[in-house]
């Protein structure tokens, strides 16, 4: 908002998602306190409060509450956040094929991939959805670790092995939704 005017003025070119969300620039984030920035936020620009002003102001108001949807949506995520940090950082994301010389951990995808297409009942798939979030819970620990510890490199390999658990996820939801 401008100090003089009070009018909404247009989002920052490529804004830093961390500083708008209020939060530090670290993969351990509170997710409670994300929460209550992004409703504070969303109180301040949304597009229903600006219907009587300016349609400038509208415009900006439209992009400031797409702007915090896509900042909160990405730092609520542990993969898209740890991405997202590997790019501040400057560090490329991990491509499909650095994953493939972790021959046992193609093995694990591979298998629960398998146990995932074979399940006919509610009790399998409740079973492999255990067995990716147990998954995903463990490298959301080892990326956050590796982090803490400032290894880049090593939070890109488990984030690349975070998007194989992340597809399965997408792969068990979709078995889930009754067609």
């Amino acid at each position: 908002f401008c100090p003089g005017c009070q009018a909404l003025q247009p989002p920052a070119p490529r804004p830093d998602l961390f500083r708008l969300m209020d939060c530090d620039r670290s993969f351990r984030i509170d997710p409670g306190q994300l929460q209550r920035r992004f409703r504070s936020l969303q109180r301040a620009v949304h597009p229903d409060r600006f219907g009587k002003r300016p349609p400038k102001e509208q415009h900006y108001s439209e992009q400031h509450s797409s702007l915090i949807n896509k900042a909160y949506q990405t730092l609520l995520n542990p993969l898209s956040r740890g991405l997202y940090l590997l790019e501040l950082s400057g560090v490329e994301p991990a491509k499909e094929t650095d994953c493939d010389a972790d021959s046992a951990f193609l093995m694990e995808v591979m298998e629960i991939n398998e146990k995932l297409a074979e399940s006919k009942n509610k009790d399998n798939l409740e079973e492999v959805e255990t067995s990716i979030k147990v998954k995903q819970e463990e490298l959301t620990r080892e990326v956050t670790a590796a982090f803490e510890r400032d290894d880049l490199q090593e939070a890109k390999k488990l984030l690349g092995k975070m998007k194989y658990f992340a597809n399965l996820e997408d792969k068990l939801k979709a078995k889930k939704i009754p067609t």
